[in-house]
């Protein structure tokens, strides 16, 4: 059974909020995917290397980024990995087979995530290695969710909060990577991605005028852009993304063969030109957001 710890050190944030000394656009960033604090526990626990590990990783991604406050909006990112606890699912999106003890009945153990292995807690890495040695207790569990995912999400809603009540309106930006070419756990095994898939839960989760600009503006950069395809948005998207309340969210997933050698997890000599076509992006983002009614 793991006996691993929930955090890398009773110190480590789980998060941090990188804010502006001004709010001035109605835009939040976020940037779940991007941690790499690895609890040793953890790490021991795992049947994989740390490299292996890494590669479910959205890395550099809050680095990237990184320019939204000095525009004028807020950068939430998390620190720990997820592989560790994946703050882009349900709160208690968990796999029974995981587990040594019965789990409560609040749990959802059937959805399509969880059946995939990459549930709250995930079962596999984006190549289907499993993670795991044994079986983990509902205990670790727990201490994951109250810990680190809760934590995580209130800090976001909040800064939603926020920004509703400053501008009468907010658009998430939800910021993630995705593997050059479909993987086998993925809805396109083999295939090779375009630069930058935009979900907006087939238009359920803001307004068409965030996703037609947003993409316009990427095209008008030299970008392949595709909608909704391969990922739609997920938990995130889906629950922020209420646009007839003035909430608005979008998912951005960018091609890591832009940026980064994909084996190795390192920076790669793309990584500054697409850093400037996302400060272009940001203020682009702000100008989308403003045009939005008040609500």
């Amino acid at each position: 059974m793991s006996s691993e710890p929930a955090v890398a050190t009773p110190t480590d944030p789980p998060f941090a909020v990188v804010a502006p000394p001004q709010q001035t656009a109605a835009v939040v960033f976020a940037s779940p995917h991007s941690g790499n604090r690895y609890p040793p526990g953890f790490v021991t626990a795992s049947r994989l290397d740390p490299l292996t590990l890494r590669r479910s990783e959205d890395a550099f991604i809050d680095e990237l980024f990184s320019g939204a406050p000095d525009k004028g909006s807020p950068l939430l990112k998390a620190f720990f990995p997820r592989a560790y606890i994946d703050p882009n699912r349900e709160p208690w999106e968990l796999d029974p087979t995981m587990f040594a003890d019965a789990l409560p009945s609040y749990v959802n153990g059937a959805s399509p995530r969880v059946s995939a292995g990459l549930g709250t807690i995930a079962r596999v890495v984006a190549s289907g290695a499993e993670i795991y040695r044994g079986k983990l207790s509902f205990a670790d569990a727990r201490v994951r969710i109250e810990t680190l995912y809760r934590p995580y999400h209130e800090t976001l809603q909040g800064l939603l909060d926020a920004t509703q009540e400053k501008f009468g309106r907010s658009l998430l930006i939800d910021c993630h990577s995705m593997p050059s070419v479909g993987g086998p756990m993925d809805r396109d095994p083999g295939k090779r991605r375009v630069d930058f898939v935009l979900g907006d839960c087939f238009g359920a989760s803001c307004a068409p005028a965030v996703m037609r600009e947003t993409e316009s503006h990427l095209r008008k950069q030299g970008f392949a852009v595709a909608r909704n395809d391969p990922y739609a948005g997920g938990f995130t998207t889906r629950h922020y993304g209420q646009p007839a309340r003035g909430r608005h969210a979008l998912q951005i997933e960018i091609n890591r063969g832009l940026y980064m050698d994909e084996l190795r997890i390192e920076r790669s000599v793309g990584f500054a030109a697409l850093k400037r076509a996302l400060d272009d992006l940001i203020d682009a983002l702000a100008g989308i957001a403003a045009a939005l009614p008040r609500i």
